[in-house]
């Protein structure tokens, strides 16, 4: 089994570079799913009590043989959760629902400036952390200017900042930013719903290092430093995503990759996003 790499945090924790997450898994199905990923050599889960199935990851920690101090477990707060009380209100809910005493990462998952809670609701985290409810806090599709205010009205930068990053959105702008406050990026829709697979750029790096699009695809974010967030339920594909520890892109592949950003996003927009 390849070992994950790790990337350090700034403030002193790091997390598993590759890890496994649990948007859009039935309930009935994350427990399963969970444990697979944990047997495969996944150390990193990533949920967020929206998903609605919580519940499911805390089984799965349960019927995997992997300890629990082995497992960095991540989650987030809601739209609906922004501000002191609710922001804690909704920690104390997922600790329960996960059953565990401590949470490794605890994430805003999107800043919904239309509420204008978000530096309130990083407040919160920063209390709740300093009270040992997490070990570390970041935040999730929050853009330059949201981490900017963040960061000057509180004075602490989040250690991870959770957007979405594949081949044809890169947002090469953000991560330089996050980069210069050593805020770790972390990729989710890496893939970008396969609409690369077929990028020449893509297929010939596949075509020379016998792997698959999925994997050139997160062998690219690895390299450019990325923590990546990968999903399946099938316990074939949830191997292959780990198997790319074995291969290098080379300069001119990175390179043509670089040249498939066409700002094309899967997701919706930080600026205006405030669904409840």
């Amino acid at each position: 089994m390849t070992s994950t790499p790790l990337i350090d945090f700034h403030d002193g924790h790091s997390i598993p570079q590759l890890g496994f997450g649990i948007w859009q898994i039935p309930q009935d199905e994350t427990a399963a799913a969970v444990e697979s990923a944990l047997n495969t050599g996944y150390r990193l889960i990533d949920g967020a009590f929206i998903y609605g199935n919580e519940a499911g990851l805390c089984e799965g920690l349960k019927r995997s043989d992997v300890a629990r101090e082995e497992v960095f477990v991540t989650t987030k707060v809601w739209n609906d959760a922004h501000g002191r009380d609710r922001a804690r209100a909704s920690v104390d809910r997922s600790l329960k629902s996960i059953g565990v005493d401590q949470l490794d990462l605890v994430l805003i998952h999107w800043p919904v400036p239309s509420q204008d809670l978000y530096v309130e609701t990083w407040e919160a985290l920063i209390e709740m952390r300093n009270e040992g409810l997490m070990r570390s806090i970041g935040v999730s599709n929050f853009n330059a200017d949201h981490l900017a205010r963040l960061i000057k009205e509180t004075g602490e930068a989040p250690v991870l900042n959770q957007i979405e990053i594949n081949p044809q959105l890169q947002q090469p702008e953000l991560r330089a930013v996050c980069d210069a406050h050593r805020i770790v990026v972390q990729a989710w829709t890496p893939l970008g719903s396969g609409k690369s697979f077929d990028a020449e750029p893509i297929k010939a790096a596949a075509a020379r290092t016998g792997k698959s699009p999925a994997q050139v695809i997160l062998r690219w974010h690895l390299q450019l430093d990325h923590a990546v967030i990968t999903r399946s339920v099938n316990p074939r594909r949830q191997a292959e995503n780990l198997d790319v520890f074995d291969f290098t892109l080379t300069g001119d592949e990175m390179k043509a990759i670089a040249g498939l950003d066409v700002g094309l996003r899967n997701g919706p927009d930080p600026s205006v996003f405030k669904l409840m």
